[in-house]
């Protein structure tokens, strides 16, 4: 496969991946909105979906003091900000373009319906700005269920071939990294520090998280207990059922990974890196994960993750 080929299947995954992820965040924040809170902490959900999608030192640049509307703004319908809803899509799609014949129709026409249905709602937001809560809300709910289309056309209908495993690995690298983003902004960023760890804020928040990630009731499947940050943690990072936990994600990358190396009959540095990535996780525990700190476990497992897609890009991506 021509790496300009493998270049736009794994980009076009990312890019509907991460469009699915902004949309959540954006539900959740506007979830943890309803919550009573002080003078002070007004906008800290926000600024907590902003570093969730990596996109708050461009959003003050941008924009300078924070507030719901300039921030729903700037992850939703913002051309400037390159992680923002319509430009993940726009993304998706011109890198759709790019290798239709690569794609099944199934997959292309979930690609380019989801781009028609966000001209449909850019136009109805030049006319009224901003959408009110109830039409932002059909609006992030179109958007999951573009990316579900989407995810769901390319596992049941494209070949175990090179193009479906590239565009796997861009999706589990996506997903990886977005999981570990959403719990490191809880941990570290949204609780106030005169609000108690373990109170109602924290609990609401957990939960939100939880939402976010559609883990709301697998979350009380496994473990049948009350919200607990500790099993949360260990839902998302530890637990192989989870689909968006990062043991699961890994697993993916390395099936991914193995596949081409099949293919093209080499192992190189990715596979290596991969599997080294799994192996830690997996013989990883949430006691040893909190003795040396959640927040520098998931720094590392974030930096490790750009790091292999840069080896993936190095291996088999670069023109």
């Amino acid at each position: 496969m021509l790496a300009r080929t493998a270049d736009n299947l794994f980009w076009l995954a990312r890019s509907m991946e991460r469009a699915d992820f902004i949309a959540r965040t954006i539900e959740a924040t506007l979830r943890l909105e309803y919550l009573p809170k002080s003078e002070g902490d007004k906008t800290a959900e926000w600024e907590g979906a902003l570093n969730a999608a990596g996109a708050y030192e461009g959003y003050v640049e941008a924009h300078g003091e924070l507030d719901e509307e300039s921030a729903v703004e700037f992850l939703t319908f913002d051309r400037s900000n390159s992680s923002s809803i319509r430009n993940c899509l726009e993304n998706a799609r011109s890198a759709g373009r790019a290798v239709r014949t690569a794609l099944t129709a199934e997959t292309w026409t979930a690609i380019n319906d989801a781009w028609l249905e966000l001209k449909r709602f850019e136009s109805s937001h030049h006319m009224a700005r901003p959408l009110d809560r109830l039409a932002l809300m059909r609006f992030l709910d179109y958007v999951k269920k573009a990316s579900l289309d989407f995810d769901g056309s390319c596992y049941r209908t494209m070949l175990r071939s090179e193009a479906y495993w590239f565009n796997r690995l861009g999706l589990f690298i996506e997903r990886a990294d977005n999981t570990a983003r959403l719990l490191d902004v809880k941990y570290h960023l949204l609780l106030p520090s005169s609000e108690p760890v373990g109170g109602s804020l924290d609990y609401f928040q957990w939960v939100a998280i939880l939402r976010a990630v559609s883990a709301a009731t697998a979350y009380h499947w496994v473990y049948r207990d009350r919200v607990k940050p500790w099993l949360i943690a260990d839902l998302l990072i530890l637990k192989r059922a989870m689909p968006r936990s990062l043991i699961s994600c890994y697993e993916s990358i390395d099936r991914a990974l193995d596949s081409l190396a099949r293919d093209d009959g080499r192992s190189g540095v990715a596979q290596r890196q991969a599997r080294a990535m799994h192996t830690k996780l997996e013989r990883s525990s949430m006691t040893q994960i909190f003795q040396g700190g959640l927040h520098e476990f998931i720094t590392g497992f974030i930096e490790d993750n750009a790091r292999l897609s840069n080896t993936i890009s190095e291996q088999y991506l670069f023109i």
